[in-house]
């Protein structure tokens, strides 16, 4: 990507403007310290947890202690970490492999790296003053500290910046008193590093770090799950516990900045794990499809399979696309970020608070491709699959919480439209004058009445059509509603969903588009087709939604014109997605695997 391209690349700018396949990052553009990444974190995986077997989804916290310090021995913990901190200072898209590696692999032990790396690491590395950088990131990194994110309350889950736990300024000025309880923290169990939130005054919603051994915090019993068992879950009380004013994170008031981008990157990473539980289960169904004898043949031969493993597929390379798309904009953002540098935090929670939007679209579509396709891989196994011991059962309740924690997928679908909504209104967008033109050019074009069969001329078309349509019901939205569209809750969700398919049919065409221009273009021969077949049904996704959307706001006179126009365009040219199909699933069945 070249610096016109970097400069150009602003959070959620996908909507207004054409996209080059220059532009983004795709897995095919692994250098070869990824590809090394990755391997070492198969093989520490292959070593220290599968060969645990089924004591790793036992609850052990001991267990998990030691294999966090092996992780942090091999430096797994301090992808995101300064090296004069103690970590790897790796760019975005190691940490999104490394992520995916865990989730393809670690069983439970994924969600203890996960919150540790993210959300039990990053307050204080983005925005921690330099004595508390120095005195718990080497800890953290090398995992002789364990870190908890103590956000949630009863009364403030989705609420969280509302939270009843309260901090009291001492009278000599040294500590604040703080008073309260949080609940459903990962790693409580064996944690010493809690990052936590409180009203100072009643007021001032802060971030504050304590330590786990201080007097007056405690801890409750484990939580009993529907899945993750490996993992310590628990609730925390405070007790009139005194921390210090220095281990204020931030500013007072402030603590929703630190909330919000540590929960961005949990987003990221939560995108990232769930592709790799997605490929696992993938893997899991293909194999057994290929073993599973029934009528005299495996089943792996059957239409109805074939039809559920090539969307399997096709659901797990848009996501997949998405994901490191995702990724190489925010390590674009940071390319000439000095990692040493006092202000190295808050660049790089300000690329994160960038792609807020893209963020928030991969934890949403990753983690409903993982239910996806897990479902499907119960499926396939038949009533094997809903049976304790067998791959299927476990993957489907540890995958349950990932549309949970990190923001519901209903919180992220709103983050979505109110960050569109801010950057409009603050002039980010200009949107309106893109709007205008929309609605002057939207009956000019011409739904696309043919498909080549080796290209993606179609399909480039096609995004064009769903972007205009994008914009047309979120310009008649923002004109009707303006900053009242937030309490349009069910609009809102139309909105995001049309978004969310919008980027996911841009990443997979670009990415598609890409491998055809490479070294090894035959290798883009079934991408090609998963993206044909996502454009046609997609687009008719879209086109519901408009329409749907539209009728919501009933806008006035104009609303049968563009109902028409809508039925009209937003038709895909006639493929034989039978066909297609049976020859992804063909190519997936032959490798044995997800391999594109």
């Amino acid at each position: 990507m070249d610096d016109n391209d970097k400069k150009s690349a602003k959070g959620g700018i996908f909507l207004i403007k054409d996209i080059t396949f220059k532009e983004v990052f795709t897995p095919e553009d692994f250098t070869n310290e990824h590809n090394d990444i990755a391997k070492a974190v198969e093989d520490f995986i292959k070593g220290e947890i599968i060969s645990l077997g089924d004591e790793i989804e036992v609850l052990n916290n001991e267990l998990s202690r030691e294999l966090m310090r092996k992780a942090g021995e091999l430096g797994f913990l301090g992808i995101d970490i300064p090296e004069k901190y103690g970590g790897m200072e790796l760019d975005k898209i190691s940490s999104a492999i490394v992520s995916e590696k865990f989730g393809y692999g670690a069983g439970s032990f994924t969600i203890t790296e996960l919150n540790h790396t993210g959300i039990g690491s990053l307050p204080v590395a983005l925005f921690g003053t330099e004595a508390q950088k120095k005195k718990y990131l080497p800890g953290l990194s090398s995992g002789n500290l364990i870190g908890a994110f103590a956000l949630t309350e009863s009364e403030a889950g989705s609420d969280a910046l509302n939270p009843l736990t309260t901090a009291t300024l001492s009278e000599d000025g040294k500590y604040y008193l703080l008073n309260g309880s949080k609940q459903f923290i990962t790693n409580a169990g064996f944690a010493d590093v809690i990052f936590t939130y409180a009203k100072v005054d009643e007021e001032f919603f802060t971030a504050l770090i304590l330590e786990q051994n201080w007097e007056g915090v405690s801890v409750d019993e484990e939580e009993e799950k529907m899945g993750m068992h490996g993992t310590s879950t628990r609730a925390y009380h405070f007790d009139n516990v005194r921390v210090p004013v220095e281990n204020i994170l931030g500013e007072v008031g402030k603590g929703h900045v630190v909330a919000l981008n540590a929960l961005n990157m949990g987003r990221y990473k939560v995108g990232a794990i769930c592709i790799g539980s997605a490929k696992s289960s993938f893997d899991e169904a293909v194999k057994y499809s290929k073993q599973r004898i029934q009528f005299g043949r495996p089943i792996c031969e059957f239409g109805l399979i074939k039809e559920k493993i090539s969307e399997m597929a096709i659901r797990l390379f848009a996501a997949e696309s998405i994901m490191y798309r995702t990724a190489g904009l925010i390590q674009a953002k940071l390319e000439d970020l000095n990692m040493s540098s006092d202000d190295a935090g808050i660049r790089t929670a300000e690329a994160l608070e960038e792609y807020l939007i893209e963020c928030s679209i991969n934890k949403i579509y990753g983690s409903e491709t993982e239910d996806y396709v897990i479902d499907e891989e119960v499926q396939i196994f038949g009533g094997y699959g809903y049976i304790h011991g067998n791959h299927p059962e476990l993957a489907y309740r540890n995958a349950r919480i990932n549309r949970i924690w990190e923001g519901t997928n209903e919180i992220n679908r709103i983050v979505i439209v109110n960050t569109l909504i801010r950057r409009i209104t603050k002039g980010a967008f200009d949107l309106m004058p893109t709007f205008h033109q929309v609605s002057d050019d939207i009956e000019k074009l011409e739904p696309v009445s043919s498909d080549d069969t080796e290209g993606l001329n179609a399909q480039t078309k096609l995004i064009e059509i769903a972007k205009n349509i994008g914009l047309l019901v979120v310009g008649i939205a923002y004109k009707k509603y303006e900053k009242g569209l937030r309490d349009e809750q069910e609009l809102i969700g139309m909105i995001s969903n049309i978004l969310i398919e919008i980027y996911s049919m841009e990443s997979a065409l670009l990415r598609s588009k890409k491998m055809l221009k490479g070294k090894k273009s035959e290798r883009a021969t079934i991408p090609v087709k998963m993206t044909k077949v996502l454009f046609h049904d997609s687009l008719e996704k879209i086109g519901f939604l408009a329409r749907k959307a539209l009728e919501a706001m009933k806008n006035g006179g104009l609303l049968g014109k563009h109902l028409e126009i809508i039925r009209r365009i937003v038709v895909s040219p006639p493929i034989n997605t039978v066909n297609l199909r049976r020859n992804i699933a063909d190519a997936v069945i032959g490798y044995g695997r997800y391999v594109i």
